[in-house]
């Protein structure tokens, strides 16, 4: 066994290690108290050889992108419960109005008599229920449009009507919740992105049993029916780190981790390559957007499988020495 981690380790270039302490710019006891992991050296060639390119990536700023599933609501569900909710809430009025009248009539002994006002009160006891659950089941089926003012409810309303706007509701499989709620939509037509605007998170579950967004849409292509369903992209507010290639990201029991070039003493011909923790804001692109790299930090962006092979056979031969 030790024999042919000492093969291989000649067929990569007898790359040098040593313990390093991933706490860096502590003092000697506490470096001491934290577990060791292996600086691998290389020189040029060996870099070369195992094809190892360093950058130092800048900060950048982007939202994270979600997933969703979009479904083309129809806006005439949504004007008949607003309208149903208009009415009852009128009818309490008036009958609201008509105990007061009663009432009045009754205290001032002008002929209105108490079995009357009795009726009156009610009726507007059951009016009011009429319009309770009207207005809990608005709540529940448009959430976000109830939340809007009267006159920003109509405008909403008005442009659904006149089809300047479509509302689509936005479904994430496997969520039920949301840290951020997304600003802005994105929704995959025939291959072209139309933005939408959030409107809010829905109260009820659809059929996916996940979260839900209702979003709407200005201007929506021609031909983007009632019940179309497409994919979307839910954008959320911008986020600040450093973005590094999949292939360049490493986890193990500790968590996520990427390979930083050393700075190279003065005379050294070998280059260092140690592990720099690292905190997963969320996937973007082709990579991940990472906070916890320092200013000055150089990442290898290519070749950091190399170095991870290295550092296990290392890893594997000292504790076979040992």
């Amino acid at each position: 066994m030790r024999g042919s981690i000492r093969a291989l380790l000649l067929i990569a270039g007898c790359a040098a290690w040593t313990p390093w302490s991933s706490a860096r710019g502590e003092d000697e006891s506490a470096d001491a108290a934290q577990p060791k992991e292996a600086l691998v050296k290389l020189d040029s060639e060996q870099q070369r050889a195992v094809g190892i390119v360093v950058t130092h990536l800048p900060v950048v700023k982007l939202p994270e992108r979600i997933e969703a599933l979009g479904l083309v609501l129809d806006p005439a569900a949504l004007v008949s419960e607003a309208g149903e909710l208009a009415a009852a809430q009128a009818a309490e009025r008036t009958s609201q109005a008509e105990v007061e009248r009663l009432r009045a009539l009754y205290g001032g002994g002008a002929g209105a008599s108490l079995r009357a006002l009795e009726a009156a009160q009610a009726e507007r006891a059951k009016i009011h229920a009429q319009a309770e659950t009207a207005a809990a089941q608005f709540a529940l089926h448009w959430g976000p449009i109830d939340a809007l003012t009267g006159a920003q409810r109509d405008r909403e309303i008005a442009a659904l009507v006149r089809g300047r706007e479509l509302l689509v509701r936005a479904d994430v499989p496997g969520r039920h919740g949301l840290g951020v709620l997304p600003r802005t939509a994105l929704l995959d037509v025939d291959g072209v992105e139309v933005p939408g605007h959030v409107l809010g998170l829905m109260r009820e579950s659809g059929e996916l049993q996940g979260v839900g967004l209702l979003v709407g849409v200005d201007h929506a292509p021609p031909g983007l029916g009632i019940g179309a369903r497409l994919p979307m992209t839910l954008l959320t507010s911008e986020h600040s780190g450093r973005l590094v290639p999949r292939a360049a990201v490493f986890y193990d029991e500790r968590g996520a981790y990427v390979y930083e070039q050393t700075a190279a003493k003065p005379g050294d011909r070998q280059a260092g390559y140690r592990i720099v923790r690292v905190n997963l804001l969320f996937a973007a692109d082709e990579g991940w957007l990472v906070d916890g790299l320092g200013k000055q930090d150089d990442v290898v962006v290519r070749g950091a499988g190399a170095l991870w092979s290295l550092q296990e056979v290392l890893g594997q031969a000292v504790d076979d020495d040992d």
